[in-house]
């Protein structure tokens, strides 16, 4: 509803010479659906199992209703784009299309015959409203909560109350003084959902970690890829094997290698998350007894599993102490010891008690009540309306998570239920899919503010209301952004998407195929890999009232013809296998086209075709292996987001983008000779990644720069290139205020100092900053330090220096990440809220108490990765250093796992790759 009313009133407001007659019967639409919205929105804060059935189909029917309508008024308007002027009024067609619509879906309203010349009068909308029972509706209504942007809170996902369940665990795993205690010892770790399974077994992974040769920590599943799942083993266990190098072998020889592997080894195993009892039955062949005292641990929430795992640990719920301090920190903040008043304290407990000591529900129903007055927190434990169940705890689990579904505005349930269409456990990329929800219409313009920037807003309130877990991903371009999903959120969206019949998935998880696939009501359809299709390819699918379709690690044999979609918006293909160019020979059919993203799909080849997509918003073609880009994308006018790598060749014309937002561009010596000048075309810039393929002399730097002065929106700036040694023309540059990330890639560039812009006054809001310099004093990393929003860091120095990091004042207040090879030590108060360290300490320096550099002052450190330089010092040096850092982590409270690395600086220090 909201996307299609925009689009009638602008048909009004654009000049197309239509007669009066068909603008009355448009203004009528768009009442009409003006006063459907006002009570689906009332509808849809209403649990589904609290409607009425007749409410529930008339819901159904304006939703089918409202995207017709927005079908044919999207390719009216390719039409009206085609036509010439004189030819615009000739369009009388569109009201009986709006006609027929209207009456194939038997929606409560009648239509005149002809609607150009009918009005209806204000009285038929009151007699509208009682004719769909909307009082009832107003009946079921739970109260209603503020939908402002709640305040998330550092520290929530710090487990509370693990101590004791992981002592007892390890008890069960510990090593005997006979023999015995050299078997391999199996124990599985049961509980239902959310109830802190994983939170467990990571934090006594941490904790085991180091008395193992051998680990690894495995994400299993619902029906999980078998193969992946030992490819994961394997790479794990063994950090020298490499993907590709596994990509070919069966699920028995997987399980021969990990079996030859792990063979009189020393290792540890978690298992996390596994449903069934045929997938333990596979993942057990590659378990080998070792006699070294080896451990697995698995986590289920199914109890047969564990049975057959072995011995059995059974999770229990927090205790109310336990509870009260999760519950605190989430609404009160990490340092408050709890509240005082006799009011609040009864409205806390009763709270508490619904959540059944259930981290999970905890948590949920805390985002609920963060920053509202304690007045009001009666009124959201009414409204939750638990029920007694048989399965009490995961019933209150859900009912929870639903209200806060239903709590939520429109705009976030369509989010939220968008989230379906990926595979379960997998990591989803930030950017990414805000421009899928741009591409679906589920984002909305709003005065001041960038499509992207709504979505982003957007992103952050699913984060805060808990629905999704934020998750940063490092790789070789820095960090990334991202989320996924707990999989009981993915349990409720399952069943509202279901009940909705708007998206699809196909997969072994779920058997859809007996009802939404025979539903022509699918507009959203998903293929994951563990999808066996019938014979004939039939999917029982309306393409071409499809809307959205993504592939996750299938081959074009499981695709339908592009010839088939008619009102497709999103075509996503990750990790697919496309051999040449065959499956996209229609792809200039897809006309109504807003997002095109293939990544990592083999060798992609984009037809000519591709300029028919006049309204394409995204291009992702990044490890795609495509050659070059077709000189008619330039074309494109409404490209916002355009993402290639190190492949594809940009040829001559990529000024004409003008309306290029984020750009991901491979530029070599036989492409774009004139890029720099093409770059400052594209004023609207926000993100810009550029892997610059030859040498960089100052004159082409130079022009780089000047060219980025003109990219005043710019936020992130990724730059590498295949220079070596210093690069001054950086100092030149003064980049955008609302700058939040920048980013030197290559490690073999350094700028000769730190540039000076890089403080808090000039860019006071960079979250992101990853350099090499030449040299830095300890002035330069406290302005560093005193940046206020900066979380991720990555410095390396040449001429390296030794830096003690104060507490308090101020100094690295937000910092999540830190890699360098600088010698630090951290004093008490230290970064307070640093998660990862990366860092480098000498082993020569010859006294024990110089190897302690601080952790321990590092209060919520969650992993190590140190190197130590062992040039100049002795064997027992280098031993003795290892072994007071890995002290220092043993006895942290926190337990934070850690690898030791070990190096000489006469060797080139690229520890950052």
């Amino acid at each position: 509803m909201a996307a299609v009313i925009p689009k009638l009133s602008k048909l009004l407001m654009e000049e197309y010479g239509l007669q009066n007659s068909v603008k009355e019967g448009i203004t009528f639409l768009n009442s009409e659906l003006e006063s459907m919205q006002a009570e689906v929105d009332k509808i849809s804060k209403v649990p589904l199992d609290q409607l009425d059935n007749q409410i529930k189909i008339w819901a159904r029917d304006v939703r089918e209703l409202s995207y017709d309508i927005e079908d044919n008024v999207d390719t009216f308007m390719l039409c009206v784009d085609d036509l010439e002027a004189r030819k615009k009024h000739d369009f009388t067609w569109l009201i009986d299309k709006y006609c027929k619509s209207l009456s194939e879906l038997k929606i409560r309203h009648k239509i005149a015959n002809d609607i150009k010349h009918d009005i209806i009068p204000v009285k038929e909308v009151v007699e509208r409203h009682d004719r769909y029972n909307a009082d009832d509706v107003d009946s079921k209504l739970p109260t209603i909560i503020d939908p402002r942007i709640l305040k998330l809170y550092d520290n929530v996902t710090k487990p509370v109350g693990v101590d004791k369940a992981s002592g007892d665990l390890i008890k069960k795993l510990s090593m005997e003084t006979d023999e015995s205690s050299q078997k391999l010892k199996m124990i599985s770790v049961v509980g239902f959902g959310g109830l802190g399974k994983t939170t467990l077994a990571k934090e006594v992974f941490g904790m085991l970690r180091v008395q193992f040769s051998y680990v690894c920590f495995v994400s299993v599943g619902r029906k999980p890829d078998i193969k992946k799942v030992l490819k994961s083993i394997l790479i794990e266990v063994n950090k020298q094997k490499h993907m590709s190098n596994l990509a070919k072998l069966s699920e028995r020889h997987l399980i021969d290698e990990i079996r030859e592997y792990l063979e009189n080894r020393r290792y540890l195993v978690v298992l996390d998350d596994i449903w069934e009892i045929s997938t333990w039955d596979i993942i057990k062949c590659a378990i080998v007894e070792s006699n070294c005292g080896s451990r697995v641990i698995a986590t289920t929430r199914i109890s047969q599993v564990a049975e057959e795992v072995g011995d059995i640990y059974n999770m229990e719920p927090l205790s109310n102490d336990n509870s009260k301090r999760l519950f605190n920190r989430r609404i009160f903040g990490a340092d408050c010891i709890g509240t005082t008043n006799n009011q609040s304290i009864e409205a806390m407990e009763k709270v508490l008690k619904k959540c059944g000591g259930v981290p999970l529900s905890i948590i949920t129903i805390a985002s609920l009540l963060v920053d509202k007055p304690l007045e009001d927190w009666s009124n959201v434990y009414d409204s939750i309306g638990f029920r007694l169940e048989d399965n009490e705890a995961v019933q209150n689990t859900r009912k929870i998570l639903s209200f806060s579904y239903y709590d939520m505005p429109s705009y976030l349930k369509n989010c939220l239920l968008h989230l379906r269409i990926f595979p379960e456990n997998c990591w989803i990329e930030k950017e990414s899919l805000i421009w899928k929800w741009i591409a679906e219409g589920f984002v909305h313009m709003e005065p001041g503010k960038g499509l992207f920037e709504v979505g982003e807003r957007y992103f952050n309130e699913l984060i805060n209301k808990s629905m999704i877990q934020p998750m940063d991903l490092i790789n070789y371009e820095g960090t990334l952004d991202g989320c996924r999903i707990h999989d009981m959120v993915l349990d409720l969206i399952r069943i509202i998407s279901t009940e909705e019949s708007s998206t699809t998935v196909l997969d072994r998880m779920h058997e859809e195929h007996s009802t939404s696939l025979l539903s022509r009501n699918v507009r959203r359809l998903a293929l994951h890999i563990s999808w066996n299709q019938d014979i004939d390819n039939n999917l029982h699918v309306d393409m071409a009232r499809l809307r959205s379709f993504n592939a996750f690690e299938c081959p074009t044999s499981m695709m339908p013809p592009l010839l088939e979609f008619h009102a497709l918006r999103v075509l996503a293909l990750e990790d697919c296998d496309i051999t040449g160019g065959f499956f996209l020979k229609h792809l200039g059919n897809l006309q109504q086209l807003r997002y095109l993203g293939m990544r990592n799909t083999g060798k992609v080849e984009l037809p000519q075709e591709i300029g028919n997509l006049k309204h394409l918003q995204t291009l992702d073609v990044r490890d795609s292996f495509l050659d070059a880009l077709p000189v008619i994308v330039y074309e494109l006018s409404k490209l916002l987001r355009l993402c290639m790598d190190s492949f594809t060749e940009v040829p001559a014309g990529l000024g004409n983008l003008k309306s290029l937002e984020e750009l991901w561009v491979y530029v070599s010596d036989d492409s774009c000779p004139n890029f720099a000048a093409e770059l400052s075309n594209l004023t609207d810039l926000k993100v810009l990644h550029i892997n610059w393929y030859w040498e960089v002399d100052e004159v082409s730097l130079k022009d780089l720069v000047e060219s980025l002065r003109n990219l005043h929106r710019l936020e992130d700036l990724s730059f590498s290139s295949r220079s070596f040694g210093e690069m001054s023309g950086w100092e030149g540059w003064e980049p955008p205020r609302q700058l939040r990330k920048f980013s030197i890639d290559d490690v073999s560039i350094f700028l000769p100092r730190l540039p000076s812009w890089v403080n808090s006054t000039f860019v006071p809001h960079l979250s992101d900053l990853s350099l090499q310099v030449q040299a830095m004093k300890a002035h330069d990393f406290e302005v560093l330090a005193r940046i206020p929003e900066l979380r991720f860091l990555s410095v390396d120095v040449m001429d390296g220096f030794s830096w003690t990091v104060p507490g308090g004042d101020g100094l690295f207040q937000n910092l999540r990440r830190c890699r360098t090879n600088i010698k630090l030590t951290f004093l008490q108060g230290a970064m307070p809220i640093l998660m990862e360290v990366e860092l480098c300490v000498a082993a020569s320096k010859g006294c024990a108490t110089s190897y302690d550099i601080g952790l321990g002052n590092l209060l919520l450190l969650m992993t190590v990765d140190v190197w130590i330089a062992c040039e100049g010092a002795t064997a027992g040096q280098v031993e003795e250093a290892e072994m007071v850092l890995r002290h220092s982590v043993d006895v942290h409270p926190n337990h934070p796992t850690i690898n030791v690395n070990k190096f000489h600086p006469h060797v080139r220090l690229d520890f950052f790759s």
